[in-house]
């Protein structure tokens, strides 16, 4: 313990005259050892720093998701055909109905293109109020905790706010009435399966958050692997 104490308290005073070469081996040498060079970096500094990612990480997803093609031009979140109509959809393509499930499905994308902006509020109000024990829980945990975590905290508020700009944006682009006039006539088939009316507005919004969040874990993988991501000083301090 002693020997931890004291790496600890060398670590502290060297970094100021050593190089960034040296610096570097030294972290090394610490960690051998199992002291990260975060133990010498503040409480403050350290919450600092995961607000910072989470400022970066959310401004990046939400601009790259609140975009014409941001959900549609990106297989990993494209909003696809609900199941239901997943089920009946190449008989619906032999009955000429193509145009209207892929019109369908760029309409329900480009209403979560539109809502994605929405999230920037919440996303900002969310991280001011991460705290340092927080912020010792994720800041060693995988890949994607800081993401896991936020998720928590405000999906709840994202789904309330994006439910009416979602369900706006539907009916901008006459999402409901695409999905009935698919739908209605493939029920008045003889052969087909009866199928329950679904929810689309719930089924956008579940499938736009997936998607933003999806694009934010991204980001934070990016932050903490990737030293060119590190835009700033103090996320280059914190993610070493």
């Amino acid at each position: 313990m002693k020997l931890r104490l004291l790496l600890v308290l060398l670590f502290g005073s060297l970094c100021l005259s050593l190089s960034t070469a040296e610096a570097g081996f030294l972290d090394i040498l610490l960690q051998k050892f199992g002291i990260s060079s975060r133990s010498v970096l503040s409480e403050e500094k350290i919450v600092a720093g995961l607000k910072e990612a989470l400022s970066v990480g959310t401004e990046n997803a939400v601009n790259l998701t609140g975009k014409v093609d941001g959900y549609f031009a990106n297989a990993a979140i494209k909003i696809l055909l609900p199941e239901n109509v997943r089920k009946m959809e190449d008989v619906l393509r032999l009955l000429g109905y193509g145009p209207k499930l892929d019109d369908f499905v760029l309409s329900m994308n480009r209403a979560a293109e539109k809502a994605a902006p929405f999230a920037r509020n919440i996303f900002l109000e969310a991280i001011t109020q991460i705290t340092f024990d927080d912020a010792r829980k994720i800041l060693n945990g995988g890949e994607t905790a800081i993401t896991d975590f936020f998720k928590t905290k405000t999906y709840d508020s994202l789904t309330l706010a994006f439910t009416p700009v979602v369900k706006e944006q539907l009916d901008a682009f006459s999402v409901t009435a695409k999905y009935k006039a698919i739908v209605e006539p493939y029920q008045k088939l003889p052969f087909a399966e009866k199928i329950a009316f679904l929810d689309l507005d719930g089924y956008v919004v579940a499938r736009a958050l997936d998607g933003l969040f999806y694009i934010l874990a991204s980001e934070e993988k990016n932050i903490r692997k990737n030293p060119a991501a590190r835009v700033t000083q103090l996320l280059k301090e914190v993610f070493r």
